[in-house]
């Protein structure tokens, strides 16, 4: 019985093998590249918005709904608050974490944007060739070059030959 689990098993692992492995290293990254950016935007961005917003930290913005045991209608945290047996209603806390998520996707955005930048970049040095007679970065399928307007899909005449700095030399 344990034998033939066993085969079904490695019969999966090596039909979906790589997949699973694919997918565990994605997890494991992303999970990593989620703490880094939730890490950026609370210990970096939202202090500075809180302090705009507040003077102080967000999430200590709250609303006494019902006062504690004490009686006492001014306290610092709403944890503080919690504690004694009030109920607040935690607008900070709210606001801070709706702040976070707009914050987390412009930072997503902005890292996405500036790779998709370097990908296009990347893509277009690709996609040219260096005209044979200006040496200038011209697209792979351009008939003409659009720097010395010469034709580019034609071979370079066997009259001509390449120095070591790519200038063309006259041999008649």
């Amino acid at each position: 019985m344990c034998v033939g689990i066993w085969k079904k098993f490695e019969k999966f692992t090596e039909k979906r093998g790589g997949n699973v492995v694919d997918l565990g290293i994605g997890i494991i990254i992303g999970t990593a590249f989620t703490v880094m950016v939730q890490s950026f935007v609370k210990d970096i961005l939202t202090p500075p918005l809180g302090l705009i917003l507040n003077g102080a930290n967000l999430e200590n913005y709250f609303i006494i709904i019902r006062p504690g045991r004490s009686g006492n209608d001014t306290y610092s945290t709403p944890e503080e608050a919690q504690a004694d047996g009030a109920v607040t209603e935690n607008v900070g806390a709210f606001l801070n974490t709706i702040i976070n998520f707009f914050l987390v996707c412009f930072t997503l955005f902005w890292i996405f944007y500036l790779l998709n930048v370097i990908h296009e970049a990347k893509k277009k040095k690709d996609d040219t060739d260096p005209c044979p007679w200006c040496q200038e970065l011209v697209p792979k399928d351009a008939v003409k070059c659009k720097y010395c307007t010469s034709i580019i899909n034609e071979k370079i005449p066997p009259q001509y030959k390449r120095d070591g700095t790519g200038t063309l030399i006259d041999l008649e």
